[in-house]
């Protein structure tokens, strides 16, 4: 068997876990196919120690020239990659070697890198959450998608943050030598071969602009507030003195979203601080976040995060029991 030689891109304020989680990923590849399956280079403009985020040194060997050949070039990201110029020499020698490489696969911001590159033109691509809007800000081009942990446009992968490298290396591991392997990886590494849900579940909340105008700042306070309550359009319009077609279309310019999303927004925002902290049922909470039932919860739940609201719990709550709900007020169905 011929090893497949991927190349890990270094420098200094990598992020550490981007080169290490894919690297033992790799690693154990071999060690389960009992075969040198991959030959794994750490490279940077140097050879020696290159310092990551944490301060962690990992130790690089010099890129390869112009005349060397890649099966995947894998990009990290840390925080010099929002930092690098169009004209850094990592760029130059990625936009290069991408030339002489099988697939390119890109791993939290390291995105950045490939984009400035022109490597990512026309693809729809993953990037950490915390940082999908400011790529699609810079790179128009693109078509960032921030919530799956990995995505796969042709022969460029890319990957959310962190521990999403794991995630990808698996998946290109499967790609090449099958789902049995990648699985065995994934027991030994004691991970998921594919974790359940996108990264929207492990985003924070995210903050809406206020409006312009009085009256719909006025409606997004009385959203905020009170979630559960009765936030129909005609029951917003009324109560900030506006016509409910000229509320409804302000609204929309000024904050970016009907107000129909808006209430889904901040209800599921609700829910999901109620699911962490709280040992309610997940009716209950439904009740009290305006979803009415349960089950209009769940839907809400798998079409923004791509989760029940039970499963979110036992990852993310403080209570992972539900025994019962005091203290949590009763409300109507609300649409």
């Amino acid at each position: 068997m011929t090893a497949r030689t991927i190349a890990v891109l270094a420098f200094d304020g990598v992020q550490a876990l981007d080169i290490v989680g894919p690297h033992e990923v790799f690693s154990t590849a071999n060690a389960v196919m009992g075969a040198d399956a991959y030959d794994v280079r750490v490279v940077a403009r140097n050879a020696g120690p290159v310092v990551s985020d944490s301060s962690l040194a990992i130790v690089a060997t010099e890129w390869p020239d112009q005349r060397s050949s890649f099966d995947t070039v894998i990009v990290p990201g840390g925080s010099a990659t929002r930092r690098l110029p169009a004209e850094a020499p990592e760029v130059a020698w990625l936009s290069a070697a991408a030339g002489r490489t099988r697939r390119l696969a890109t791993v939290c911001t390291g995105a950045f890198i490939a984009a400035r590159a022109g490597l990512l033109d026309g693809r729809r691509v993953a990037t950490h959450w915390l940082y999908a809007d400011r790529l699609q800000r810079e790179h128009p081009e693109l078509t960032v998608d921030s919530d799956p942990i990995f995505v796969r446009d042709g022969d460029v992968w890319t990957s959310a943050g962190v521990t999403a490298g794991i995630d990808l290396a698996l998946a290109l591991v499967e790609d090449d030598c099958g789902v049995e392997v990648a699985q065995n990886i994934a027991r030994s590494l004691v991970m998921f071969l594919r974790r359940p849900g996108g990264q929207s579940q492990f985003a924070a909340p995210t903050w809406i602009e206020r409006a312009a105008s009085e009256p719909v700042r006025e409606a997004q306070h009385l959203i905020d507030a009170a979630p559960g309550d009765d936030h129909r359009v005609p029951v917003l319009a009324a109560r900030v003195g506006m016509s409910e077609r000229h509320f409804t279309r302000v609204f929309a310019r000024q904050v970016g979203m009907s107000p129909a999303r808006y209430v889904e927004r901040v209800r599921i925002d609700a829910a999901r601080r109620l699911l962490e902290a709280e040992p309610a049922t997940t009716e209950a909470v439904a009740r009290r976040c305006g979803f009415g039932t349960g089950e209009t919860l769940r839907r809400a739940f798998h079409r923004h995060l791509g989760v029940a609201p039970d499963d979110y719990r036992k990852r993310f709550g403080a209570h992972p029991s539900q025994p019962g709900t005091p203290g949590i007020p009763e409300r109507s169905p609300q649409s």
